[in-house]
């Protein structure tokens, strides 16, 4: 942990504020190497692993620089998936909270028209998978000619998803004075020539001391046959008895079939894989950050970048098909300073593939015996005794935030020829509100939301029922969190 401060870095009041609110105590190694070099505005590259740290050390710079009063986006950052994208936005809303910063999440599978409205408000920053990027900027509904600094986040990710021409189309159509960032936990030739050609002498930031695998998660391998994996996962989770664990599989069958077999035994559970709906995904993953289930059942698709905490064990029913897929699954766990276990089943066909991977992470993962019948047996009466109670759920990060804060829905928008400085004019001037009380503010045809910090929701809620804008007295209710 390091041993410096976040108010060493010059940050304003309000991100220092937020920050404060959202737990956040000390730097991670990666934010105390990133944090002040983005702020001088330069060009990065940087080895870290999942887990680090890393989306608060772009984004707290990119919050810090960017410019309330400029309408157009300011910050493109692109990301590989579409949960990536959602969780990004979301702490960049978090960080630049009380300075009001306007992030947009755009991603495919989500209606276009939508995304297209809400580039057209104030917005600051954009979040997005490269292929709906591209889409909005070839049809002219994401404006590029004000942005200033770029992030490729997971950027051995995009390579592996094929996404490396599309994020080169993007970067052809980006203005050439730019702050460039480019994030990486490993760091295959192709990306190393992704950062040689859009980068400007920029400053090599590696996280060394963890290695490829961090130095937190106990790593173990058992033989198995494929007939025998559901049984020895049985038996694995009732030693192990994980508050928290990922099992991982390589097809959405696999999945399904796991997901069905555990769900029978009541166990609580639940799956994600890419032949889901995008809804249904994201409700998933937002349960299991919360903590309302216990055993998440995932192909790759979850392998990356999406920061839930307390992950204990990690479980790879299958052995992943490529190298680097071990190193993104293994990272759910260990996160944050926090310990974790990666166990791996491997059958008689994995051999080929353990040895890549074991030649890729510089070590032999260490072999251990399946557990005995007489350690399944001393394990059954609290691993069912769990199971009664339940899952205990999690405390989230943003909790403290986010009850400070109340969305109030104004039925009069851009029809009625109204601004953001209409409603922050009134509001600020409601007794006992100033102008730090006013977050977030986005304008559609009919209707307005507005966000009001500090815990002074109600008082403006109330206020408000009784007071014009611009001359119009509008229905005010409570609208849904954000």
């Amino acid at each position: 942990m390091s041993e410096k401060q976040f108010n060493q870095y010059g940050l304003s009041e309000e991100i220092e504020r937020a920050l404060e609110s959202l737990g956040y105590e000390n730097p991670t190694e990666v934010q105390s190497e990133v944090i002040p070099v983005a702020l001088e505005k330069r060009d990065l590259v940087v080895k870290s692993q999942t887990g680090s740290g890393k989306t608060a050390a772009y984004g707290i710079p990119l919050c810090e620089l960017v410019d309330w009063n400029e309408n157009k986006p300011q910050a493109l950052i692109l990301t590989p998936t579409r949960e990536l994208a959602v969780q990004v936005n979301e702490d960049i809303t978090n960080i630049g909270r009380f300075k009001r910063i306007k992030a947009t999440a755009v991603f495919g599978k989500s209606p276009f028209h939508m995304q297209k409205a809400e580039l057209k408000q104030r917005t600051h920053m954009v979040v997005g998978t490269p292929g709906r990027v591209l889409d909005h900027i070839e049809r002219g509904t994401l404006a590029l000619e004000r942005i200033k600094y770029v992030v490729i986040d997971e950027a051995d990710e995009m390579l592996n998803m094929g996404f490396i021409e599309q994020v080169q189309a993007i970067m052809k159509e980006l203005p050439v004075d730019r702050v460039t960032m480019l994030f990486s936990a490993t760091f295959p030739q192709d990306v190393a020539k992704l950062a040689d050609q859009y980068l400007d002498l920029p400053v090599h930031i590696a996280m060394k001391a963890a290695g490829l695998t961090t130095a937190a998660i106990e790593h173990a391998l058992i033989e198995v046959k494929e007939s025998d994996k559901l049984s020895l996962l049985q038996n694995v989770l009732t030693v192990e008895n994980p508050d928290s664990c990922i099992i991982f599989c390589r097809t959405q069958e696999n999945v399904d079939y796991v997901f069905r077999e555990l769900a029978e035994l009541d166990y609580p559970c639940d799956r994600i894989h890419g032949g889901m709906e995008q809804y249904e995904r994201f409700e998933v993953m937002n349960a299991f950050r919360r903590g309302q289930f216990r055993y998440l059942i995932a192909t790759d698709v979850a392998a990356r970048g999406i920061d839930i905490t307390n992950i204990t064990h990690v479980i790879n029913y299958d052995i992943p098909l490529e190298k680097e897929s071990y190193v993104h699954r293994t990272g759910r766990t260990g996160r944050a300073g926090q310990s974790g276990k990666a166990i791996t089943f491997v059958t008689s066909k994995d051999s080929r593939r353990l040895s890549d991977i074991e030649g890729y992470i510089g070590f032999a993962i260490p072999r251990v015996t399946a557990p005995s019948e007489a350690a399944v047996e001393a394990g059954r009466e609290p691993f069912e005794r769990k199971l009664q109670i339940g899952p205990i759920l999690k405390k989230d990060k943003r909790e403290q935030l986010n009850k400070q804060i109340m969305k109030l829905n104004f039925n009069g928008g851009k029809k009625k020829k109204f601004r953001a400085v209409d409603f922050v004019g009134t509001i600020a001037k409601l007794e006992g509100v100033t102008a730090d009380d006013i977050g977030i503010i986005t304008i559609l045809d009919h209707v307005t939301d507005v966000e009001i910090l500090n815990g002074k929701g109600s008082l403006v809620l109330e206020l408000m029922k009784n007071t014009t804008v611009k001359g119009k007295l509008l229905k005010v209710r409570r609208g849904n969190k954000s």
